[in-house]
């Protein structure tokens, strides 16, 4: 793969939240030719991401919080997503165990891991370890909410598992990693065993 690439020019646009480059390559097409292209690459390092779930009552925990992007874009103030964060140098079943309680106040016995996934390798170098995790409301040591010095304001959300489906179908969830991680729970099943969803 790596011969299909040849970098000619690599140049540091930014250095803020995360790192923006502007790369120039030679790309060898399919049917051999070459051809020059470039690319603007924003990477603000990999994380990951988790859906608490309860069989037993058929919920999930979700977190509302302000996201920047999506105000400019379409003026909401809120998204509701799953819990996530970067990775920053710690594997990530580690990682989201630990944003999970700071961000949802419940205690994660046991993450497991789905799959990982590019979240728009078009032009980002975000690389997402998702997981799942069965919770109940006895497992809650906390008020979560975030971080405030990281500039964190979190609203906790516990809904059943139908709702958040129904509330992807009406625009109100519409947070890609959460949408994956909500459809796999129904997919899989997850909460059929205790006669739920």
């Amino acid at each position: 793969m790596k011969e299909r690439v040849r970098i000619l020019a690599r140049d540091v646009m930014s250095r803020g939240h995360g790192l923006l480059e502007r790369l120039t390559i030679e790309l060898k097409r399919f049917d051999g030719r070459p051809q020059k292209q470039v690319r603007e690459i924003y990477d603000t390092g990999d994380g990951a991401a988790i859906l608490l779930y309860d069989p037993t009552r058929s919920t999930v925990v979700l977190v509302r919080q302000f996201r920047l992007p999506a105000y400019l874009k379409d003026g909401r103030d809120n998204l509701i997503e799953v819990c996530a964060g970067r990775l920053e140098g710690i594997d990530a079943q580690t990682r989201i165990v630990h944003e999970a309680e700071e961000e949802t106040g419940y205690k994660v016995r046991h993450a497991r891991k789905v799959c990982e996934g590019y979240s728009s390798p078009g032009s980002f170098g975000e690389k997402l370890t998702f997981f799942v995790a069965e919770y109940a409301q006895s497992d809650r040591v906390g008020p979560g909410g975030g971080l405030e010095h990281e500039g964190e304001d979190i609203e906790v959300l516990e809904v059943s598992l139908d709702e958040a489906l129904l509330m992807i179908e009406r625009g109100e969830i519409i947070d890609t990693k959460s949408i994956l991680l909500l459809q796999y729970a129904k997919l899989k099943g997850l909460m059929e065993h205790n006669g739920g969803s």
